[in-house]
């Protein structure tokens, strides 16, 4: 059988593992965002914590994924939750280095001019900062849906969803006819996966950029 065959006949399974793929990537990076947008909020006027913030997500990308999703196991059982909270560690640093770089890029004479006319701390966030860094902020959640959809495979080895069950499947069965075809469908979904990621994106940046700072 050759792979176009071996696409046509699994083609339920590729979908049914691309929309778990991607629910369990979608949440991952959502959580990343909050949290990441919210700790560059709010220190990226303080140099300490700054550099703790970013420290700690730094660190957090050192962590070996199959060790992580290991260590998760003990309080957090198999299947989805582990791999949920393994991608939102993986994919704090990009938002939040993005967060703190655009916000402290923000002309501080706007700023000013903003405080001079009479808007509180939060009005000057809201209304001047976070517009201005947004298109920075959301290429670091970007980079971050891209980096997930990656590791996400790896979940399959706490059962997790995705197109990592047919990845590992293929590599379990090394020396069988369909083995190969495994492999390269879970990859090929991935791929495809990481093209549409990276459209949405460009389109929300589109869309909630205003013209000026395009």
């Amino acid at each position: 059988m050759n792979f176009f065959e071996f696409l046509v006949n699994r083609s339920d399974d590729m979908l049914e593992l691309g929309l778990g793929h991607a629910a369990v990537v979608g949440v991952s990076v959502l959580l990343a965002t909050v949290i990441g947008v919210s700790l560059g909020i709010a220190t990226y006027r303080k140099p300490r914590p700054r550099e703790a913030v970013l420290a700690v997500t730094g660190a957090f990308l050192t962590i070996p994924s199959f060790a992580l999703f290991i260590l998760l196991i003990g309080p957090l059982g198999l299947g989805t939750m582990p791999v949920v909270v393994a991608l939102t560690m993986y994919g704090l640093l990009p938002i939040v280095r993005n967060t703190i770089t655009g916000l402290r890029e923000v002309d501080p004479a706007i700023v000013e001019s903003a405080s001079g006319m009479g808007m509180s701390r939060s009005q000057q966030l809201l209304r001047i900062e976070l517009p201005l860094a947004w298109p920075v902020i959301i290429t670091g959640v970007r980079v971050t849906s891209l980096v997930l959809l990656g590791i996400a495979a790896i979940g399959s080895i706490v059962l997790g969803p995705g197109y990592g069950e047919m990845i590992f499947t293929g590599l379990a069965r090394v020396g069988t006819p369909v083995a190969v075809n495994l492999v390269l469908a879970g990859t090929l979904g991935i791929i495809i996966l990481a093209i549409l990621s990276d459209v949405l994106f460009y389109v929300i940046r589109r869309l909630t950029t205003s013209q000026g700072i395009r």
